[in-house]
């Protein structure tokens, strides 16, 4: 999942980067699971209860002391770049998507702080047999689009074949893979075209029998596929309203509000969804009347005005803008502010990716490596309260995670520019011109700016190139792009490290779109992936997991780790509710009220 300025697989402000939207692979449940026919009820090694239809049932527990009414004012940096499920992978469209469409499964936070994964359209978090091969799901009575339309099997039906279609470019790809069987950007060949000329999975893949049964059939066993269900790319879209690429602009909504004005870059007005119902949702809550959501607001401007906290903005929050780094001292000596915060770990590694087709020597990587001074991107967040220094493209939110610093990045977070220089002068290449693309942000243009500083001191010739966040994943993710380096990061969509690495460096994965940024394509790490998925012990493979992330380091270094993320949000004092949520990996804009 990135992290937006991007929780997953499942795309946050924190001190303005972007950031895309991901333990163990299998669940508990699917390993005790034995007979016919076993509902995928249980609890996996990172403690997630998968809910039975019973646990599956709304309404959502009520917020205590909360009340229905109101407008609540969302300060957001960057606008929306997508709004259509397909295409949702950076987590502040993921944040908007919790509140406007929903999909099979998705995860309830209780009032104990206790997470379970339930079925959201569907009765339950879905019902495995065949060894995990083949999963069914009934939908929910009741459930109803925008219009009133009764969401049906056909309208999932083409929420899944859609995601082959040529002009779905950004959203997750495990499904489509697991469908496929296949690693590769050739799951498209599945359904070329998606289902608008005709062709339609065949009942052998996707069985929808009546209006509200759907079956997945796999070549293999798909422990998790009620984890990859609850990602925001996964959320249902109406077949009769299905207008391709134009659906990104107008989605339909399914969840408690709908979209009344999007002005892009300006701001978006959601408004109650009539048409929803309580009774079949039992994650998410309809108590304001209004999100009232402003964009190109930074960090610094929305910290500034929930300090002041006056006005409108008493009633002000944010779905993923970090509290500004400047005010973090201030804020927490004093305790009425401080009460106002929320902070929680995310599952984001920060790294800058070097792009291997144009970098093609590893030693020229490794001087990069050597040379870029991490600490200048975790002094950007915020320090201690927004990020730790990281030496591992894994991160200590998952099962299996241990210290690693195989490029040195913690030993030596200020660079080692003599050591860079030493490498770039044996290959004769000093004076290396670099294009180095970030994102538009007064955070990314502080650390950019030491990051070039030392690169130069070093022995490279470099060109920064500022890219608005709007466009960012979009500009960095084509295969074509003229750029050499550029900052990226990854959280894992569900507690597992084959929510990291496969999608982040597997070469079979490389196209316009794909997160693997770096574009490396080394058969021995290919084949490494598809072995570990093999593993069915967790704890092997958690294992195996960390390890593969060292090599990849040491051996290819595609990338450098910057910083393990944190995150500290603010809110007004009128704003109740507020509470972090640590898989969206922000606070949960479904559980908000205003309070009088």
């Amino acid at each position: 999942m990135s992290r937006s300025s991007a929780r997953i697989a499942l795309v946050a402000v924190t001190a303005g980067s972007l950031i895309l939207t991901g333990g163990t692979a299998a669940t508990a449940a699917a390993g005790a699971q034995t007979g016919p026919s076993v509902q995928a009820a249980g609890t996996d090694p990172a403690g997630i209860t998968f809910a039975d239809a019973a646990g599956s049932t709304g309404p959502a527990q009520p917020i205590p002391g909360a009340i229905g009414g109101g407008t609540l004012n969302v300060l957001q940096q960057d606008t929306f770049g997508h709004l259509d499920p397909a295409q949702i992978r950076v987590n502040n469209q993921a944040q908007l998507a919790t509140l406007i469409h929903r999909g099979l499964t998705t995860y309830r936070l209780d009032n104990a702080g206790a997470y379970t994964l339930v079925g959201d359209l569907a009765t339950d978090s879905g019902r495995m047999t065949d060894g995990g091969k083949t999963w069914t799901y009934t939908l929910k009575d009741g459930i109803r689009w925008e219009d009133g339309t009764p969401i049906t099997s056909a309208d999932i039906r083409q929420s899944v074949e859609r995601l082959f279609a040529p002009f779905v470019t950004n959203g997750p790809t495990y499904l489509q893979h697991w469908l496929a069987d296949t690693s590769g950007a050739d799951y498209r060949n599945l359904l070329p075209e998606g289902p608008y000329t005709g062709s339609h999975l065949p009942d052998s893949v996707l069985a929808t029998p009546d209006a509200k049964t759907i079956v997945f059939h796999f070549k293999k066993a798909q422990p998790d596929l009620p984890y990859a269900l609850a990602l925001a790319g996964y959320g249902a879209v109406p077949r009769a309203k299905d207008t391709k690429e134009a659906y990104d602009l107008a989605p339909v909504a399914s969840g408690p509000y709908r979209i009344q004005e999007f002005k892009p870059g300006t701001s978006m007005t959601l408004v109650r969804n009539t048409q929803w119902d309580a009774a079949t949702d039992s994650a998410r809550h309809q108590y304001p009347d209004t999100f009232q959501i402003s964009f190109g607001v930074s960090s610094v401007d929305s910290t500034h005005r929930m300090m002041n906290d006056t006005g409108d903005d008493r009633t002000a929050t944010s779905f993923t803008n970090s509290v500004d780094r400047d005010s973090i001292a201030a804020i927490m000596a004093d305790p009425g502010m401080a009460q106002r915060t929320l902070a929680g770990y995310q599952p984001y590694v920060a790294q800058i990716n070097f792009n291997t087709r144009r970098i093609t020597d590893r030693r020229l990587r490794l001087a990069l490596a050597y040379a870029i001074p991490t600490k200048a991107v975790y002094d950007a967040q915020g320090g201690a309260y927004g990020a730790e220094l990281a030496g591992s493209f894994i991160s200590p939110t998952l099962p299996g995670y241990r210290k690693s610093d195989p490029l040195g990045k913690v030993a030596h977070p200020e660079g080692e520019p003599a050591k860079a220089r030493r490498i770039l002068a044996s290959e004769h290449k000093l004076g290396m011109k670099v294009r180095y693309a970030f994102v538009d942000s007064p955070a990314a243009q502080q650390y950019s700016a030491a990051i070039e500083t030392a690169l130069e001191k070093a022995g490279f010739d470099v060109e920064r190139v500022a890219i608005p966040g709007r466009n960012y994943y979009d500009t960095i993710g084509k295969t074509d792009n003229t750029f050499d380096m550029y900052g990226s990061a990854w959280g894992a969509d569900w507690p597992s490290g084959l929510t990291v690495l496969p999608p982040v460096f597997d070469g079979r994965t490389v196209a316009n779109g794909s997160s693997n940024y770096s574009m490396l394509d080394d058969p021995r790490v290919n084949r490494r992936i598809d072995c570990i998925k093999t593993m069915t012990d967790p704890q092997k493979a958690a294992s195996a997991w960390m390890a593969l992330s060292d090599s990849i380091a040491r051996n290819d270094v595609p990338a450098v780790p910057t910083v393990y993320y944190k995150q500290l949000q603010m809110s007004g004092s009128h704003v109740g509710g507020a509470t972090y949520h640590k898989f969206f990996a922000n606070i949960d804009a479904t559980r908000l009220y205003v309070k009088p």
